[in-house]
């Protein structure tokens, strides 16, 4: 029972009202770490309740401040790598916060800079902020970091793999009074999480939860091998034809695939949108709107929308493009299967993308189911495993004896293959753009 955790009296009454009773794991463990004032870093599956792990003893702990009589000032900073996640802590900053006299506010690239600044007057207690524009405030001396004292660190390794990793330390730096960091995330990422984790946390308890290996256990996890580019389409139509499904997701890899496929699938009169961080910020706003009201059935995105998200009834998730790690393959199908609803995920992969898809299983200590769709299946079903006879591998070794004593000739490479590791990630041949927050 959230009783048990000795919250304010004021986030209990919230949290009966939203009919918030047993709090899950993560809230269970994190809670009262958090309210001892220790440093935490947290990993824990999405959908598993991370934003109210760290809001609600954080609020809890502001609330007890004020009552002190602290004076007026943004005391809680809540980094966030997208606007979208940005409004959504919002929401639920303002839900928790209802029956209380704490204002939040929010500061997001996309919206006009001298009516965040105009808000950052009003001095709000809370302040959720994405990293590209929150620093141009410190900068313009519109927003005094010196007198936050919780700074929240919400899916840090996506800021890291976005290219805000400087951006991070300068906002980190100038929160030097802070009494509190926090760090949360859904996958344990990679190095430069971890030396972030060591330069910006003092002491702090590690919690992890929901390791990947026990990744969605609602959900299904499918992949349909497709031999071309026109063969992929089809099985997309298909599977939005024929799946029974409340809400579709599907990832692309790049905005331009994803306008493609909306346009495509306008022309057969789906009911779809797009959204990718070329929109601007009305256009993203009202997609995620009319998609989560229903208007919608089908959402098209690149990986803008796999972080942190979470949209009722989206109950089906088709990878067009598969994900360049197993970090975003988990954070893409969690956008299904949330708060034990059954799910289903469906890769659809060529061949040059079997090395990736089989390092992604590594990582996950998970084998995906194979399907095939009626009336479309390809010639390509990934590579054939030949298991030589005993004669045969004799022949063999009698061949590579032959060829020691030849001459080695090179053959000329036209492609190399991608390589990939046991951590699913593979690289790429350029550094990727940074995207719009």
């Amino acid at each position: 029972m959230f009783a048990q955790l000795n919250l304010h009296e004021r986030l209990l009454r919230a949290l009966e009202e939203n009919a918030f009773v047993e709090p899950t794991p993560v809230q269970q463990e994190a809670i009262p770490v958090i309210l001892a004032g220790r440093d935490l870093r947290a990993t824990a599956q999405t959908g598993s309740g991370k934003t109210a792990a760290f809001l609600l003893p954080v609020l809890h702990q502001l609330l007890t401040m004020q009552e002190g009589g602290a004076t007026p000032a943004t005391r809680v900073l809540i980094l966030v790598p997208t606007r979208e996640l940005a409004r959504q802590i919002l929401e639920e900053t303002e839900r928790f916060a209802r029956f209380t006299f704490l204002q939040s506010a929010m500061v997001i690239g996309g919206e006009g800079f001298k009516e965040q600044s105009a808000l950052l007057r009003k001095v709000p207690d809370v302040l959720v902020a994405t990293p590209g524009r929150l620093l141009e405030h410190i900068q313009a001396g519109s927003m005094p970091a010196g007198e936050v004292r919780w700074l929240i660190l919400d899916e840090a390794d996506r800021m890291l793999d976005m290219g805000f990793a400087e951006d991070m330390q300068a906002i980190i730096s100038a929160c030097g009074n802070r009494q509190q960091t926090l760090l949360f995330s859904a996958t344990t990422g990679g190095r430069a999480l971890r030396e972030i984790t060591q330069a910006v946390l003092r002491d702090p308890q590690h919690l992890m939860l929901n390791p990947v290996s026990q990744l969605s256990e609602t959900t299904r996890q499918q992949v349909i091998t497709a031999e071309s580019a026109a063969h992929k389409e089809k099985l997309l139509a298909w599977l939005l034809a024929n799946e029974n499904y409340r809400k579709a997701m599907v990832f692309t890899n790049t905005r331009a695939m994803a306008d493609q496929l909306y346009g495509r699938l306008r022309a057969q009169d789906y009911r779809v949108f797009v959204l990718h961080g070329e929109k601007d910020q009305q256009e993203r706003k009202m997609a995620l709107e009319r998609f989560s009201q229903g208007g919608e059935r089908v959402l098209i995105a690149t990986d803008v929308a796999a972080r942190g998200l979470d949209i009722e009834g989206v109950d089906l998730v088709i990878n067009y493009d598969m994900p360049r790690s197993g970090d975003e393959y988990v954070h893409r199908i969690g956008r299904t299967g949330r708060s034990g609803e059954d799910g289903l995920a469906i890769s659809l992969i060529e061949h040059l993308d079997w090395n990736l898809m089989s390092s992604i299983q590594r990582y996950l200590k998970q084998t995906f189911e194979k399907r095939v769709l009626p009336g479309l299946k390809g010639g390509y079903h990934g590579p054939k495993n030949v298991k030589s006879s005993g004669k045969a591998a004799g022949s063999k070794k009698k061949k590579a004896a032959d060829k020691k004593s030849a001459k080695p000739v090179r053959k000329p490479s036209l492609r190399k293959k991608p390589l990939t590791g046991d951590d699913g990630h593979a690289p790429l041949r350029k550094k990727p753009a940074r995207p719009a927050e």
